[in-house]
């Protein structure tokens, strides 16, 4: 067996976590699987694996290499793809946050299954910042000011973002007429996973992003760091908070949510996929960055439609 089916091999192994199984994935003996990996691991030098009577799992050493594995077989396979025509077809890691997945890209994941019936998605849901190339992510999908770092992003969208309330909250503290008139209001917090910081209230003084943004922390009885607990303290009327429109439609729409300082709204925020730089974009990642791009766009002509 050479070195690339060894590899496809233990990627098997690792996947469906037991050398039987994988064995008879490959139409090869269990004794020939074991033989194979034994030869590997002394060839590597490491131990690549942990075996029980129950399970075989990777160990640290084993999760690396089973992640350089895969990236390596993909690439062979988008090679060899490229060159005979054939369909594009692969796995595809992506990491993204989940709320615009669930709002952007999953109502339309049907379709580009229809188109793409050979690639395989797994979708991760984190807010977390994603070591692609150590991880063996594809593509990220994130919201929000990007820092620096080697990726390359592309920016599918900028989303539209207000300040609301819940009217119960507006009653006992009041409807402020201007920023200025903020003082005693409380907020919900979000905290950055990243930072630990608190993201203050952002406001663009002309309403329209040329002067400069006025930032404003005020207290609150509660900072999470998720967008679910976020949404959730501002519906719980814990505070004033600052969310994209999308979020927030229906609510806006029954009452249940008001926007406030409607002249003075935070700026938008822009939202982008991120990929490795030097490196060739594999066809089933380029077909998804632009069907992303493209669903995008789709639901912010819905959203505009409506507001019309």
């Amino acid at each position: 067996m050479d070195r690339l089916d060894a590899m496809q091999l233990f990627a098997r192994i690792v996947d469906r976590r037991s050398f039987t199984l994988a064995a008879n994935d490959m139409q090869i003996p269990r004794s020939t699987a074991t033989k194979v990996i034994a030869e590997l691991e002394a060839r590597l030098g490491v131990r690549l694996l942990q075996r029980t009577t129950r399970v075989v799992r990777p160990t640290l050493d084993g999760e690396a290499f089973h992640q350089r594995c895969l990236r390596i077989l993909d690439d062979v396979q988008d090679a060899e793809g490229a060159f005979s025509g054939a369909q594009v077809k692969g796995q595809l890691r992506v990491e993204v946050q989940g709320t615009l997945a669930r709002h952007f890209l999953m109502p339309g994941l049907p379709a580009f299954f229809a188109q793409y019936p050979g690639i395989e998605l797994s979708m991760s849901e984190s807010d977390r910042w994603v070591d692609l190339v150590q991880e063996g992510v594809d593509c990220v999908l994130r919201y929000g000011a990007l820092r620096d770092s080697e990726l390359v992003a592309r920016q599918v969208t900028l989303l539209e973002r207000l300040t609301c309330a819940t009217p119960e909250y507006l009653e006992r503290f009041g409807t402020p007429s201007g920023v200025d008139g903020l003082a005693g209001h409380r907020m919900v917090g979000l905290r950055s996973i990243t930072t630990g910081q608190v993201t203050p209230l952002e406001f663009q003084e002309d309403g329209k992003g040329k002067a400069p943004v006025r930032t404003l922390s005020l207290p609150g009885p509660l900072m999470v760091t998720g967008t679910e607990s976020y949404l959730a303290g501002i519906r719980l009327g814990l505070g004033l908070a600052q969310v994209p429109r999308f979020h927030v439609e229906d609510e806006l729409r029954s009452g249940r949510l008001v926007e406030i300082l409607a002249d003075t709204p935070p700026p938008s925020m822009p939202v982008s996929l991120l990929y490795p730089s030097g490196r060739q974009l594999s066809p089933r990642v380029r077909v998804f960055l632009d069907w992303a791009t493209q669903e995008f766009r789709k639901e912010n002509e819905k959203a505009s439609e409506v507001a019309l």
